[in-house]
């Protein structure tokens, strides 16, 4: 069952990849460096998550799991701060995603160094 949904996360999170990436290329928009940042973010997570060997313990598979998902969360906030728009919605919502994650990031390694990784 544990890894169905892994596999079922790496699909979606592929598709969605493919999807934007058809996109683009297909004449429907030009790749920003934002853009192309936000792929470069989802590339490396999906390395990463890849990598990773289950250790068939669930809270640690998850915490494992969720450290590179919320560092591309992280990666794309900065990405769009990074971009020149300035729409104060989504600046806001962007510094709240970097301290947030990075607030989650930490706990998530702390919890992984007390429960035995």
């Amino acid at each position: 069952m544990k890894k169905l949904i892994v596999t079922a996360f790496t699909i979606a999170t592929l598709s969605g990849a493919a999807a934007f990436a058809q996109m683009n290329h297909s004449g429907h928009g030009a790749m920003s460096p934002a853009s192309q940042a936000y792929m470069d973010a989802m590339t490396k997570m999906d390395t990463d998550m890849k990598a990773m060997k289950m250790t068939g313990k669930a809270g640690i598979d998850f915490a494992l799991m969720m450290i590179p998902h919320h560092q591309s969360a992280i990666d794309m906030a900065k990405a769009y701060l990074a971009s020149g728009e300035t729409d104060p919605e989504l600046t806001k919502l962007s510094n709240e995603v970097v301290a947030a994650q990075e607030k989650e990031i930490a706990f998530l390694q702390d919890w992984l160094k007390r429960n035995g990784n």
